[in-house]
């Protein structure tokens, strides 16, 4: 199958085009919010991916929304990050850190009380994960020019601190309701300025990021994720541009020498999820000529299809790693998953998280 066969590009080199998709796992329970030797054993754990992509790592204070979610912005973050890259390349894998910042997606008892910050002041109705339990989200501040500048650079240093800590690339998260998302959706931003209104001015904020990162490291070890048919949930619901917004974004990206483009598939209001997430990859496919990741309930041999027919470059798995660590191993023998326990997802300690059984352990 061609999904088990080397990839090779001018911006990536991988062993095989199965990639580990982020996933928040609410694992960083300690004063610094830093990774851990438990996130290091989890992650190389799981380095025969071609490419693993971290949990979203917080560039932040303000960018958190969930509790024990590890940032990247502190020297403690980034010697605890430096256990996890240490430990996958020790086995061979590669692994780039997904940068996050949830804007209005949080709540002031995460944030030291401060409003959470978004493109305009218009509550999400959602909920965000505090030490208190789910509360509702509230109505967060809307982002001064100057805010918008200081969360640029704060990208920018996010990405040169990933890179000290010997990450092989970053992927700005730019997808599902999280901070670059909301500039993008007419439904979260309200702007008059240069950030809101036109297509072009909903999308300045991710290139803008995309430059500044530039300035400090190789755009070609950055990778962008986005979810064009996310709606209906978190805050977001797509408009009569969201289309054409994410054709304009998937053409200018060409622009830029990335590592890759990274499609998150949602499925809603379908009966057939699968033949939905794929023909919006396949959609956007003619948009975006550089490496290209698809993400979305595949399973090998749907993701094998895709990337026998072009539709994808590599394919992104998310659930089956938590459960497998050996998925690769596993889809290579056509052996059985191991099943996931969805009550461990975001729990603390080793159970659901380091302990699922690989197969030398099980035959």
């Amino acid at each position: 199958m061609k999904l088990f066969e080397p990839y090779q590009s001018k911006t990536l080199a991988l062993a095989n085009r199965i990639v580990m998709a982020p996933m928040t796992r609410s694992r960083a329970d300690n004063d610094a919010l830093a990774a851990t030797k438990l996130h290091a054993t989890y992650y190389s754990q799981r380095a025969s991916a071609g490419l693993i992509i971290t949990e979203g790592t917080t560039i932040s204070p303000r960018a958190t929304g969930y509790i024990y979610v590890p940032g990247i912005y502190s020297k403690p973050q980034i010697n605890g990050w430096k256990l996890t890259t240490d430990a996958v390349h020790e086995k061979g894998g590669k692994i780039f850190a997904q940068l996050w910042h949830v804007g209005r997606i949080s709540h002031p008892d995460l944030i030291n009380g401060e409003l959470p910050l978004a493109p305009s002041a218009i509550n999400p109705q959602f909920y965000a994960y505090t030490h208190q339990g789910k509360e509702d989200t509230v109505t967060p501040k809307a982002m001064t020019l100057e805010d918008i500048h200081q969360t640029i650079t704060d990208y920018q240093q996010a990405a040169v601190n990933a890179m000290d800590a010997g990450f092989d690339g970053v992927e700005i998260h730019a997808a599902n309701g999280y901070l670059i998302n909301q500039f993008f959706a007419k439904c979260a931003n309200i702007r008059t300025d240069q950030y809101g209104g036109s297509i072009e001015n909903r999308s300045r904020f991710l290139f803008e990021i995309l430059e500044k990162v530039g300035e400090s490291i190789s755009l070609n070890k950055v990778g962008v994720r986005i979810s064009p048919t996310l709606t209906n949930t978190f805050g977001i619901t797509t408009d009569d541009e969201t289309v054409a917004l994410y054709e304009y974004i998937c053409t200018k990206l060409n622009e830029y020498d990335l590592a890759y483009l990274h499609i998150s598939g949602f499925s809603y209001d379908t009966l057939d999820p699968q033949t939905y997430i794929l023909n919006t990859a396949k959609h956007y496919r003619n948009f975006y000529k550089g490496n290209y990741i698809i993400n979305g309930g595949f399973e090998a041999r749907s993701a094998n299809e895709a990337i026998e027919t072009g539709s994808a470059d590599l394919v992104s798995f998310g659930k089956p790693f938590i459960s497998n660590p050996d998925l690769v191993e596993r889809f290579k023998l056509n052996a059985p998953l191991n099943e996931l326990d969805a009550a461990t997802i975001y729990t603390r300690g080793e159970k659901g998280y380091t302990d699922y059984p690989v197969l030398e352990l099980i035959q």
